[in-house]
Formats: structure tokens, sequence, C-alpha cells
């Protein structure tokens, strides 16, 4: 099976024969550079590279991972998504694109597009909250908000006056934030930059999430410039964002929730810089462990009748939307029902 690698040190990154032989570079105190232990990684054994360091490489080893169908996607070093190498696109399909293009310039068939994502995203936000209030955290007054607000969603007629019903929702979930985590203290949304530590972890896990779902719809018909909730744009893959709005109740939320109660993240673990916070390297590789895990746990899927991980189901909601497109079967947003 394959499997998703994270390179957090500076290297250097090349082809071993069949592998993929990654060395750790430092400098020493008068700054002279220093080679680690290599490490080597069986190509047919990697999905993803997430590169958290500086990377030195070549054309051909590019050349190599494009052959093997492995996506590279590279953070800064303030945690924020900057792009990615994304293998050539096999599934490309002229039908596939003309539809996508079709529903995004019929206005009717747009807005549908984006109320259906916005029904499941602020219902998988409601399951979290459900969650919580059923083991003593009182959510009923929020609830009850977000709940009246989603009656307008099928009501906008506008995707303006359906983001603005959506960032109503949002703001309304992310003032149950503080009660529902113990020792930290969100204080509102804030990115670019993040200003406390819960805020950094939504930013970081947004990020990923955002990745994980650029290489699924990457791996099917779509297209991801042209989406249907978020405007596409000049060199941004709209469609990811789209598409992330259902999974980071599920995903990236749930694992915030569990890195902080569960202590597994603590104060010391965050960079507190002027304007800003940061997770610091051991933090880092704490949080984008307790990610992967999340990724690869498994679920019964109802109408599948067998185990996926979440990271099959963003796939899997990616084929849904594709089949809407094709006029095959109505889309129906992913909705947790644990």
């Amino acid at each position: 099976m394959k499997k998703t690698y994270y390179l957090f040190n500076p290297g250097v990154l090349e082809r071993k024969d069949n592998t993929l032989k990654f060395t750790p570079v430092t400098e020493d105190e008068n700054g002279r550079e220093q080679l680690g232990q290599p490490r080597y990684l069986p190509v047919e054994s990697v999905s993803n590279l997430y590169v958290f360091g500086s990377l030195r490489t070549n054309s051909s080893l590019y050349n190599f991972l494009g052959q093997n169908d492995i996506a590279v996607h590279f953070f800064d070093y303030y945690e924020n998504y900057t792009g990615s190498f994304m293998p050539k696109d096999f599934l490309l399909s002229g039908k596939m694109l003309v539809n996508q293009v079709r529903h995004y310039e019929d206005k009717q068939k747009r807005q549908r597009i984006a109320q259906l994502i916005i029904e499941g995203a602020s219902y998988n936000m409601l399951k979290n909250l459900k969650y919580y209030n059923n083991r003593g955290k009182d959510m009923e007054p929020i609830i009850a908000t977000i709940e009246s607000l989603r009656e307008l969603i099928y009501k906008s007629q506008t995707i303006s006056e359906l983001m603005g019903i959506e960032g109503n929702i949002r703001l309304h979930y992310y003032e149950a934030f503080n009660t529902i985590i113990n020792d930290f203290d969100m204080s509102g949304r804030t990115k670019n930059p993040p200003l406390n530590e819960v805020n950094a972890l939504i930013s970081f896990g947004n990020m990923m999430c955002y990745s994980q779902c650029l290489r699924a719809i990457h791996q099917t018909q779509l297209n991801p410039t042209i989406s249907y909730l978020h405007e596409p744009g000049a060199r941004r893959f709209s469609l990811s964002l789209d598409i992330s709005e259902i999974f980071k109740p599920l995903i990236v939320d749930r694992v915030i929730f569990r890195v902080l109660n569960k202590k597994e993240l603590q104060a010391t673990d965050f960079d507190l810089k002027l304007n800003k916070v940061l997770l610091k390297d051991a933090g880092k590789k704490t949080f984008v462990s307790a990610m992967e895990e999340k990724l690869t746990e498994t679920i019964k899927h109802r109408t599948l009748n067998k185990s996926v991980s979440y990271k099959h189901l963003i796939k899997l909601e990616c084929y849904k939307l594709q089949k809407h497109l094709l006029g095959i079967d109505d889309y129906k947003p992913f909705k947790m029902w644990w």
C-alpha cells in the first residue's frame, strides 16, 4: 500500500536506481555543510511527499516522480502551502471538462452544487457540536443558531449570498471551540497570520486538507481549477477549496480537538512570534502524525458495505461530483452518520 512521506529537514532528494534517496543536510557551527544518514524510500511505496524544509533536487528526479505518479506538496517556513508538483494528467477527459464548465456557467446549476457543498459542510460541523454536547459541553445555543442558518442555504439566490450564510455558520461554529478545547483560547478566527495556537493549527490543518483534496481530484477526470462555491481564479486550484469544506470538520477539526485535549500538543510546542504563532518542529511532527493517522483511519461505508479510509472518502466525493456533472447521478455531499 502506498504511503505519504513527510520531509521536515532540509536535504537532498535524488534517484538511486528504483528508490528515492533523501539525505538530510545541516550546518556545523562554522557554516559548513554536513550530510546526515541517507534514507531510502522504495518508489512503489510512495504516493505523496510533503516538503516542509528546503529541498535540493533536479529535473530528472521530477521526471522520475512523474513517471511513478508521485505528487509533491510544498510548505514554507511559516507553514503556508506554496504549491504542488503533480504528475501528468493521465485521466483528462474532454467530455468531463465541457460538462464541468457548463455547470459553472449555468447560474442555477452552479448555485445548486454550491448549496450542496455548504449543506454537507455545515451538517458535519453540527455533528462535531452534537458529539461534544452529548459529553457535557453546552453546545445547544450554537447548535440552534447554526440550524436556523442552515434553513437559509436553499433560499440563497447568489453565490455571494450563500458565502455570507456560510461565513455566519462558521463564525458561530468557531465560537464553540473555546468550550470544546480545554486549555487554549481561540478568541475568534484569525489567519494570514494566525494569532494564537488554535488558529495556527486550523490554518495548517486546512492547508493539509486542501492538498489532500487536490491529490484526490487529480486522480479523477475533474479539473481542479473549475469550482462552484469558491470563485475560480488565476494560479489556484479552487475546486480543492470546495471539496475541502466538507472534510475540514471531520478531519482537521477533530484532530485539533484530540491533540489539544489529550495534551499531545502543549503550549511549549508553539513559537509565539510577533503577530504570528507557529508550530515548532517537534509540534509540527506531532500534528502531522495525528493528521496522517486520521486520514488512514477506516470506517465502514454504508453504501459500499466495506471499510474505507478518510483519504479514500475524499476521492469518493470527487467521483460523486463527477457523476453529477455527467448527469449519471445527483450529487449528495458526504455527511457523517456516526
